[in-house]
């Protein structure tokens, strides 16, 4: 896919948030999370040949944590090699990726606490 497809993609995908997804933003957004710098449906560039780029869209980003956060809605349950694919692919590039289920949200302040401990730079306050 060319660069300017991908743009369209993720601006569509941010566009059309699920619920669960909405309810984690709503946490993440504007440095609310530990004045940390989230972004939301970001773009992973893997892989380019010519002008053709391969990509992955990742739930939430923290480029200061290097840590993408991953909701897992039910779909999940029949993609697992895929999954597991892309996650070896992002933490070659680096990255740290936490996996969420989409029924783990039903207790926010749990959820909030696995992210802050996959924090690796949190300074002690």
């Amino acid at each position: 896919m060319q660069y300017g497809d991908i743009l369209k993609k993720v601006r569509q995908l941010r566009r059309n948030q699920t619920k669960e997804e909405k309810l984690l933003w709503n946490e993440l957004r504007n440095r609310k999370f530990y004045e940390k710098k989230f972004l939301r449906q970001h773009p992973f560039i893997y892989d380019s040949k010519h002008q053709e780029h391969f990509f992955f869209v990742a739930d939430f980003y923290c480029a200061e944590e290097k840590l993408v956060v991953e909701l897992d809605g039910k779909v999940h349950d029949y993609q697992k090699d895929r999954d597991e694919h892309r996650d070896e692919i992002l933490k070659a590039l680096g990255l740290s990726i936490l996996r969420i289920k989409n029924e783990e949200l039903q207790n926010l302040e749990k959820v909030k606490m696995k992210i802050r401990e996959s924090f690796k730079n949190l300074l002690e306050s």
